[in-house]
């Protein structure tokens, strides 16, 4: 009997303790840990993650947007919640739902400090973030004049912390590079803290960071993927234990005669006679386009079935001409034995793009909650 009868997502909240516990241990008892919950907690469903994080321990939340924070906040969260790329129309609304920004720019830091007067606030809770090398948002080591000055004309904002973002602390290749950006943001921090008269918290480590470069640990690291169960590395991945797993049935199974195609384009041409297996997931679900033709494959009855033809916005197809199965029979998409890093992998992508386009659609279902 199939244990699913839709497509579903599990999430598995005592993997999630697994591997908190486990990013936990390889910091000093002192260092915070911040659960990066942002893009609806990688794919899953980030109030049930930041729900159960603030249960065992999370020291601090950070999300992209103001909307993702605020969401969070009327679902009852009550950690502090840094909000890394805010924009200057949300500004109002992020500090009535006490919300911390990022501010990264000179233009940022200025329009932050505005609306914090116009709304009276007195040191407020902000962080200041650097580039150190990813260029991608970011103020320069250059800029740190400018920040003192504009502070200094202002009771409205306290610093609550200085970070910066590793660009390749996963890729050994780039150590030199990583150490490089380590020392930089270390000194840039230090020029920082001498002018401001006392001490923010320092982050800069990401889940990489945590797991290969313990030097940069600093006040706090900062960890999303290895969250949810990825470690970047087959090493790591081995100590942690996927959070989502993604689950589906077979509708219909067809046969195809030599020579009939199949689907959108007639992308397959069966060469011999084919057993297929249709698939309530597509496109529209996060299954893209490039999982088409024998990129992607599932699960069934412990077997690959690689999809076949082009993918469809509600459907896949998958040849299961080698595997004995019936309709209404369980598929696996991904779970802990194939991972969602196996199956980004064929389709020349990562497994944060996978999990994180999972489709609202598709029915959240919660275990191990206990």
């Amino acid at each position: 009997m199939s244990s699913v009868k839709e497509t579903v997502l599990e999430i598995n909240l005592a993997h999630l303790t697994h591997n908190y516990t486990y990013l936990r241990s390889k910091i000093r008892p002192e260092v915070k840990l911040l659960a990066v919950v942002k893009a609806a907690g990688y794919g899953s469903d980030a109030v049930v993650m930041a729900k159960h994080l603030e249960k065992i321990g999370a020291d601090y939340f950070a999300v992209a947007y103001a909307s993702e924070g605020i969401a969070l906040r009327k679902a009852g969260i009550r950690t502090p919640i840094l909000v890394l790329h805010p924009q200057p129309i949300n500004f109002s609304s992020l500090i009535d739902h006490e919300l911390e920004p990022s501010l990264y720019s000179p233009r940022i830091l200025k329009e932050f400090i505005k609306v914090a007067e116009a709304k009276k606030q007195k040191e407020y809770p902000v962080h200041i973030k650097f580039n150190t090398g990813l260029n991608r948002i970011g103020f320069w080591e250059n800029d740190v004049e400018y920040i003192i000055d504009h502070l200094n004309k202002t009771n409205t904002v306290i610093i609550r912390s200085l970070f910066s973002h590793l660009a390749a602390s996963e890729d050994h290749n780039e150590k030199e590079f990583t150490v490089n950006q380590i020392n930089s943001f270390k000194k840039t921090a230090s020029e920082m803290i001498a002018k401001l008269g006392y001490r923010p918290m320092l982050h800069q480590s990401n889940t990489s960071g945590v797991l290969n470069y313990p030097e940069a640990h600093f006040d706090m690291v900062r960890t999303g993927i290895g969250l949810y169960g990825y470690g970047n590395d087959i090493i790591f991945d081995s100590q942690l234990k996927p959070v989502a797993s993604l689950k589906s049935v077979i509708s219909q199974i067809h046969t195809l005669e030599p020579g009939e195609t199949l689907g959108y384009n007639r992308a397959f041409k069966a060469e011999h006679f084919t057993k297929t297996a249709t698939i309530p997931i597509g496109h529209a679900d996060g299954i893209g386009r490039q999982y088409s033709n024998k990129k992607g494959f599932v699960s069934i009855q412990g077997k690959k079935a690689y999809i076949i033809g082009n993918v469809c916005m509600d459907m896949i197809m998958v040849d299961i001409t080698n595997i004995e199965c019936k309709e209404g029979d369980e598929v696996i998409i991904f779970d802990h034995t194939t991972s969602a890093a196996t199956i980004a992998e064929g389709a020349g992508t990562i497994s944060y793009e996978l999990l994180t386009a999972i489709s609202p659609r598709i029915k959240r279902i919660v275990i191990d909650s206990n």
